[in-house]
Order: C-alpha cells, then sequence, then structure tokens
C-alpha cells in the first residue's frame, strides 16, 4: 500500500474533500490545523491522486497499517456526550455516541465538533436540524441530549447512508434526507447547526428559519455576523471558534420558526 498525502489551505478544504471522496471512496485520513489541511489516503495506484494533486507526497505502508490507523481516532466528550469509534468502550454513566471513521466526515474528535456540541448542550431542547450532517455526529448527539425530532440533511448520498447507519448503530431515531441545501426546501426546527467555512456560515445565517443557531467552521477571532442575529456567546478551542445565535426576528404565532423560509449548508 501506498500513502498519498495532501496538504491545502483551509479555504480549499470543501473542494480538496471532495475530489478525496471522488477518488478515494473507501475512506482518507484528515488532520486539520489553523491554516491548512492534511489529507491522506491509502490506496494500491495513487496515479489519479497524484495526477489530481500534483503536489501530493507518496511513501510506502509498513505492514500492519490497517489495524495501526485506529490510534488516531481517540473518543472524546463534549456537552457531556461521549463520542468515539466502536472499538472504544464508553463509561457507563455518560450518553453515548459510537461514530465509525469511513466514507463520511466527522468523527467526534475535531474541535470545531466538540464546540458545536458543547454548545447545543446549552439551548433549550427541541427540534433540530442538522445540515450538511456528513457521518451524522451532530445529530446524533443532539439526540443524546434530548433535542427531538432530530432531521439531517445532506447533498453527498454516501453522507446519507452512512448518518443512516450510525443512526442505526446507536439505536436511534433521525430523520434523514438526500436534499440538494441550494435549491430543495428543507425542514424547520427550533435550532439548527452548521459546521461550515466563514462565509457560508455568514449565506447560512441570511436564510436561516429558527430560533436559535450554532454555528462553528472558522477560525478563534473570527465571527460571522448578519442582521436579525444576536450573539449569545461564543468559545473556542484549540485555535476554532464556535458560536450561539438567537434570532431578534419575532416568530410568528404558534411557530418556533422565523418564517417560512429554510436554511442551506455545506457537507463537511
Amino acid at each position: 500500500m501506498i500513502r498519498v498525502a495532501v496538504r491545502v489551505p483551509i479555504a480549499d478544504a470543501e473542494t480538496a474533500r471532495a475530489a478525496f471522496l471522488e477518488l478515494a471512496p473507501g475512506g482518507f485520513e484528515e488532520v486539520e490545523r489553523p491554516s491548512e489541511l492534511e489529507l491522506a489516503a491509502y490506496v494500491h495506484d495513487p496515479v489519479e491522486l497524484t495526477e489530481t494533486f500534483p503536489d501530493a507526497t507518496t511513501s510506502d505502508v509498513a505492514d500492519g497499517w490497517a489495524d495501526a490507523w485506529r490510534s488516531f481516532h481517540l473518543p472524546v466528550i463534549a456537552g457531556g456526550v461521549w463520542i468515539g469509534p466502536p472499538w472504544e468502550q464508553p463509561p457507563p454513566d455518560l450518553p453515548a455516541v459510537m461514530i465509525d471513521p469511513g466514507r463520511a466526515f466527522g468523527t467526534g474528535a475535531h474541535p470545531t465538533t466538540r464546540l458545536c456540541v458543547e454548545l447545543l448542550a446549552r439551548c433549550k431542547r427541541g427540534s433540530l436540524l442538522d445540515v450538511g450532517c456528513g457521518s451524522g455526529v451532530l445529530a446524533l448527539a443532539g439526540a443524546r441530549l434530548g433535542f427531538d425530532p432530530v432531521a439531517a440533511i445532506d447533498a453527498d448520498p454516501i453522507a446519507v447512508a452512512v448518518t443512516r447507519a450510525n443512526a442505526a448503530v446507536n439505536g436511534l431515531a433521525l430523520v434523514v434526507s438526500e436534499l440538494d441545501a441550494l435549491s430543495a426546501p428543507l425542514p424547520q426546527a427550533r435550532v439548527a447547526v452548521a459546521n461550515v467555512l466563514l462565509r457560508p456560515v455568514e449565506s447560512i445565517l441570511a436564510r436561516l428559519e429558527t430560533s436559535e443557531a450554532i454555528t462553528s467552521g472558522y477560525l478563534a477571532g473570527e465571527r460571522p455576523s448578519h442582521p436579525g442575529w444576536e450573539l449569545v456567546e461564543t468559545r473556542e478551542l484549540d485555535g476554532w471558534a464556535g458560536d450561539r445565535f438567537r434570532s431578534t426576528v419575532p416568530a410568528e404565532a404558534g411557530s418556533t420558526c422565523r418564517g417560512d423560509r429554510t436554511v442551506y449548508a455545506f457537507a463537511r
């Protein structure tokens, strides 16, 4: 096996992930730092990856790599919820979400994911919308925190399939849909969570129809802004930031949403 690794600026993260998802559908590693993202795939033939990413580095993989990679996926605790891979044993006194690192993004270990869960834990419970759900980790953590009903949407059919599989493994009921978030009508909810880059978050806030919004995916010191939202709190972790917003637009009588418009986001 050969390890093919690519480093790209954070601003190019989504484009690089999409290319890796197509060229390495069996799964790949990713390590995010404040200024760049490293993606790495283990393949028998590196030609397609190196042609797509001319600056990629390649290295031979030692025997036992298939088991050694598990050491990179360690459990975390965020918002009182244990999140970890299925080969780890959760503590008996905490609600748990098991996520198998695979073909969709989101194991729970990244600081932005942990920030979102911490902020979700501080919201009033009600319906939850996870837009661009990836592995479904935020939707599942929300369900463990007591949000109900929980909807998870993604334009990527692989992410939808993985989220449904993870929901089944955890024994949790989610409404999971494959939707083009840029064009399709999306579910309404009391709270929405969007773990994306700064500019997409600002676009999301412009269209969001929820009472509260949890956002992350950008650096500490950055903050999305848009009229109609009041910042409730900010949290930071390892150079990343997460924010909790409350709508300042009065909801219609009998509604927990801000109107009949919908929210879009980008998969993470």
